[in-house]
């Protein structure tokens, strides 16, 4: 299966999601989004793909977002897009596209339903959570 993830490896969200692509058999695409963003037309496709607003897949957090007045309402989407692109901190990660669909994977485990059933027994996130049962299964 053909697997992009939009990765930042500082970033343990994306860690987890990257190694639950791992855990299903399936090595990925990975492109480091800080060093190579992706392009305006493959940014906006990705965000509608994943059915979101530029505004809900902008980062806030630990990033210029209020320092740049991005937080201002009256923004557009091709004003969001063109900020995420100026300063890629800003685009909200990981970002996963599969054949089955593309997510922002924030949580983590939501990259699951974007993966076929072949996990390789469990899976527990950085923090502890555990997140496949001994048989690859979602737990929860």
């Amino acid at each position: 299966m053909d697997v992009t993830i939009y990765h930042n490896p500082a970033c343990g969200t994306s860690r987890n999601t990257l190694e639950m692509i791992r855990n299903a058999g399936i090595e990925p695409t990975v492109i480091e989004y800080l060093k190579t963003p992706p392009s305006r037309d493959r940014l906006a496709k990705m965000i509608a793909d994943a059915g979101l607003t530029a505004r809900e897949a902008i980062r806030d957090k630990g990033t210029p977002y209020a320092d740049l007045g991005l937080d201002n309402p009256d923004l557009s989407e091709d004003q969001l897009l063109d900020a995420m692109l100026q300063v890629p901190i800003l685009i909200n990660r990981p970002f996963v596209v599969t054949p089955l669909g593309t997510r922002l994977s924030r949580p983590s485990e939501v990259v699951l339903d974007i993966l076929p059933d072949t996990h390789k027994g469990a899976f527990t996130k950085e923090d502890g959570e555990q997140v496949l049962d001994a048989e690859g299964k979602r737990i929860g």
